[in-house]
């Protein structure tokens, strides 16, 4: 398997290059030259297996320079019972991403079960360990520039904290995470963490990383990883858990499966689009937005006009409080027949930003042959939300959670099952959901008390040069 740059500009390379490296030296986006395929013959046979196996079978198809045995021991590692528990039963525990049957057809797949109750722990715990295998076995270090919207963050450090060879330098919007996901990362005291706070909205946090990442001498010399979902390490594991949510809801295997899934970087929904080019039975992938609805305009109109910073709204369900969606470029690269030239020229009319608008050729081809559909939310939609879910079927769904409840009432067939991919756990959002419910969120025993601990942290403005004089000062070469 070799990866290639969806602007064209960087020869095949192999996995763990790629792993290391964020953007690729042309700014683009690293993807497969092909993705593996599954026919139903061999999706029965996958419909067998636990978690760990499903993923050894899924992320092998696309790591082939790591021995075999010794990418099913970093598997084994990642995805135990006692990693994703949060108070569940070892038995529970042990299904990793389970099922919540909310009616007939209408599932919740729970992906916040690990240490930062993110869905992001599912990518970032394997991001974690390959980073720290591929660094000893070459005997290198990185230091991981990041931004994150609220949930990338945390997850990111709570992966590496204390790995050889790995140091984290993570961006964040100055006052616009909410209380229990500022303390989650700015109370970690290790000294490979760096937290700046930055003045500005997120996407300004992730133009900053792109620009760090886009100027090659800065990078090649200080060494400069990414963990955001502009890597591919993320996405491939992202893949494995729509696998094991379509098995668990497909009454057979090839029955269609519908996902709604809340989107802000577009990381985890664009593993589901991979997914189902790899043979999965998915019918629709429902984009689930807030206010800030790029994505939804983009899918109902074929037009792709980032906002900007200034014009990105603060929201009730923050972690998709962004207006230009890195990983959109890796599906459009896809929709468009893989042309690098085309693609690369609708990304420097982003980049000027002037945005783009689909042929009516590619606009078709989205809805009919990609299965996509969108809908957006507002705060007063997910507070109805939240009350809704608890007061139907007792249970608690976070902010997020509930923008993907709408899109999925919206665009759902009572004929086929939907499954609503879970954001994070109700505990990281606090306020909202006392708002809805009037009662405080369940939160593990492990994390009370959590925004009392001292933090730790730099305030920066949102400058690129400033960020950079930030890593040259703290990283030795």
């Amino acid at each position: 398997m070799r990866y290639i740059s969806t602007r064209g500009g960087m020869a095949p390379q192999a996995f763990s290059d790629i792993l290391l490296g964020g953007l690729a030296p042309d700014g683009g986006l690293s993807i497969p030259e092909s993705y593996p395929q599954f026919d139903l013959e061999a999706l029965t046979e996958l419909a067998k297996l636990n978690y760990r196996d499903l993923a050894l079978e899924i992320v092998s198809r696309f790591v082939d320079d790591i021995p075999h045995a010794d990418l099913k021991a970093l598997i084994d590692k990642t995805y135990t019972p006692a990693v994703y528990c949060n108070g569940r039963s070892k038995a529970q525990s042990e299904h990793i991403t389970p099922l919540i049957k909310l009616d007939g057809t209408l599932f919740v797949q729970e992906l916040s079960n690990g240490p930062t109750l993110a869905f992001k722990d599912m990518a970032m715990q394997l991001l974690g360990n390959l980073f720290e295998y591929v660094l000893t076995a070459r005997g290198e270090q990185v230091n991981i520039v990041g931004a994150t919207s609220g949930d990338t963050g945390s997850a990111a450090e709570y992966a590496m904290r204390g790995k050889q060879g790995v140091n984290v330098f993570m961006l964040s919007p100055y006052g616009k995470m909410s209380p229990f996901q500022r303390a989650q990362m700015f109370s970690l005291q290790d000294e490979n963490i760096h937290n700046l706070s930055v003045k500005g909205f997120f996407d300004a946090c992730q133009d900053i990383v792109k620009a760090v990442n886009n100027d090659a001498e800065f990078k090649a010399k200080y060494k400069i990883g990414a963990v955001n979902s502009i890597n591919w390490g993320r996405i491939v594991a992202q893949v494995v858990y729509y696998f094991k949510g379509y098995f668990a809801a497909a009454k057979t295997v090839g029955d269609p499966v519908d996902f709604a899934v809340p989107s802000g970087n577009f990381g985890n929904i664009c593993a589901g689009h991979i997914a189902r080019q790899m043979g999965l039975p998915i019918r629709r992938l429902v984009v689930a937005t807030n206010e800030n609805d790029v994505l939804d305009e983009f899918f109902k109109t074929g037009g792709y006009h980032p906002r900007g910073v200034d014009k990105t709204y603060e929201t009730s369900s923050p972690s998709m409080d962004i207006s230009k969606a890195s990983n959109l470029e890796r599906f459009v690269f896809d929709l468009i027949g893989r042309d690098s030239a085309k693609l690369a020229e609708l990304w420097r009319s982003v980049e000027q930003g002037q945005g783009f608008k689909l042929s009516a050729e590619d606009f078709a081809r989205l809805h009919d042959d990609y299965g996509f559909r969108s809908e957006a939310s507002n705060h007063a939609d997910r507070i109805a939300s939240i009350r809704e879910v608890f007061e139907k079927y007792g249970v608690q769904i976070d902010p997020h959670t509930a923008d993907g409840f709408k899109a999925a009432k919206a665009h759902r067939d009572p004929a086929v099952t939907m499954v609503i991919m879970e954001t994070a756990l109700p505990a990281k959002f606090e306020d909202t959901m006392k708002e809805a419910l009037k009662i405080n969120p369940f939160r593990p025993a492990g994390l009370a008390g959590l925004e009392a601990l001292p933090q730790r942290f730099d305030v920066l403005e949102a400058d690129a040069e400033a960020i950079k004089a930030y890593l040259r000062e703290r990283i030795a070469v």
